[in-house]
């Protein structure tokens, strides 16, 4: 499915995009709250991606795009959805930016897009962000985006060999709909 918003394309993600994704993930700042810290090669971002490259149509529970600037069709980051078996009817999202592109309401329009194409084109009843407690940008920009912080998760991302703490964030379709 693609996307897009006043800025941004928001487009599924291909093999092709692999060596962009790999570059971004290379930087310090952008690996400094990842869980797979930075990637050795392209080989091993596109193991990482492997699901994300692979969802069928029959079964499309993790998705993955790439951001593009309207303006050039430049790449400056990735966006992604992990869908919850339907019982439950919910979503995680994250996202990434190239920090050249950082602080300029990219990630907030991209996000706010894709919660609105989850709860009023597939109807989830709930999506979530997870985001280490020390990542005060992204902390930010899910408040922003109308998610509530429900509760901390002690010691669960392992980065950088230690343990840190993560938020959870989460917004209802009763939420965004009023």
């Amino acid at each position: 499915m693609k996307l897009q918003t006043n800025r941004l394309f928001i487009v599924p993600l291909t093999k092709e995009d692999i060596p962009d994704i790999h570059r971004m993930n290379s930087f310090e700042e952008v690996a400094r709250y990842n869980t797979i810290g930075i990637p050795k090669s392209e080989a091993d971002t596109a193991k990482v991606l492997t699901n994300a490259l692979d969802a069928s149509k029959e079964n499309e529970r993790i998705l993955g795009w790439v951001l593009q600037l309207k303006d050039g069709n430049t790449f400056i980051g990735q966006l992604g959805m992990n869908r919850s078996i339907p019982k439950y009817n919910m979503a995680e999202i994250h996202y990434h930016l190239l920090p050249d592109y950082w602080g300029k309401g990219y990630a907030t329009e991209a996000v706010m897009e894709l919660l609105r194409w989850g709860f009023e084109d597939m109807k989830l009843h709930r999506i979530e962000a997870g985001v280490a407690t020390a990542n005060t940008a992204s902390i930010k920009l899910l408040e922003r985006v109308g998610m509530q912080r429900e509760g901390l998760r002690r010691k669960i991302l392992p980065i950088r060999g230690e343990w840190q703490d993560n938020y959870m964030y989460a917004i209802l379709d009763e939420d965004w709909n009023s």
